[in-house]
């Protein structure tokens, strides 16, 4: 019989990996802010063409290899991919440009809201019961985005663009039901002749910035690093976790990023943190549903 004690130990390992993988997502802007001499695509086309070769180095070490290219023989999981591969462009792109532009607190409001637009999913399409908690909880995440468009003056296209584009993508990575390793390296492969041609042309007209100096090379390269990385700790964190204790975890991202985007001096009047105290309220509401549900006591069935 497992000890409350040694049950907990077992766990460290995945709840660290876990931890690890949403502090460096949360961290992520302060790498990005170091590649601003580069255009967004730029930067995204680099880190396609880096992670490749990691993730194909991992796949080897893994003994994947055979396992990834008889997953998309089966061509719904491969139109899942090429689907999901265009909406984790998409999310890559929109968080650069928030990092690059000064938009650090529009990324961090996207990715508070993406669990809750995610819950909506859930209940919408997978038909999931909804409580009276996460029904408060969407409400006050749409109560939040009107404020921001009313209040402000601003609509937080940044925030819904990240939000959308990865709700949209989680969705249908659970589908193709495809190891995280497996399904990431496919998602880069198939846009890897996107980024070659691309990175092509912006060299070709000068606009390139790799060939500038060994520093901004290297910083260019380790995007495929920042991508490859996080994601690794992440599957091993999921493996050994709760499903809940990794969507309580996910808020340590945000959280981050919201921190580095007042830090860094952006823009914060009154009806900015009245839109972030709605999310907030809507969040604590979407954890204490998650909890209510972890302690909730399991009826065992008549012996």
């Amino acid at each position: 019989m497992t000890t409350g004690s040694e049950n907990e130990t077992s766990i460290r390992p995945f709840l660290a990996a876990g931890f690890s993988a949403y502090l460096l997502w949360g961290l992520s802007p302060l790498f990005f802010q170091l590649l601003a001499f580069a255009d967004p695509v730029e930067i995204i086309l680099h880190r396609i063409i880096w992670a490749v070769p990691l993730l194909l180095t991992v796949l080897a070490i893994s003994g994947k290899v055979k396992s990834a290219f008889t997953a998309i023989r089966d061509h719904r999981i491969l139109l899942t991919l090429l689907a999901t591969s265009a909406l984790i462009s998409v999310n890559w792109w929109g968080f650069i440009f928030a990092v690059n532009t000064g938009h650090v607190l529009q990324a961090s409001l996207g990715y508070y809201i993406n669990p809750l637009m995610s819950v909506a999913v859930g209940v919408i399409i997978l038909r999931e019961p909804l409580g009276p908690y996460r029904i408060g909880a969407i409400v006050l995440a749409a109560l939040g985005v009107m404020n921001q468009i009313l209040t402000v003056g601003e609509v937080p296209w940044l925030s819904l663009l990240l939000a959308t584009s990865f709700t949209a993508y989680g969705y249908l990575r659970k589908v193709a039901a495809v190891d995280g390793r497996i399904g990431l390296f496919w998602e880069t492969v198939f846009i890897l002749p996107i980024a070659v041609i691309g990175l092509t042309v912006i060299n070709f007209s000068g606009q390139g910035h790799f060939h500038e100096s060994p520093v901004q090379a290297v910083l260019l390269m380790a995007s495929g690093l920042v991508t490859v990385v996080p994601l690794l700790l992440y599957t091993i964190g999921v493996r050994g976790l709760r499903l809940s204790t990794m969507g309580l975890l996910q808020f340590v991202a945000p959280t981050l990023q919201f921190t580095i985007g007042v830090a860094s001096g952006e823009p914060f009047a009154l009806g900015n943190l009245l839109t972030f105290a709605l999310i907030w309220c809507g969040v604590g509401l979407f954890v204490l549903s998650t909890l209510r549900r972890d302690l909730k006591p399991v009826v065992s069935p008549p012996e």
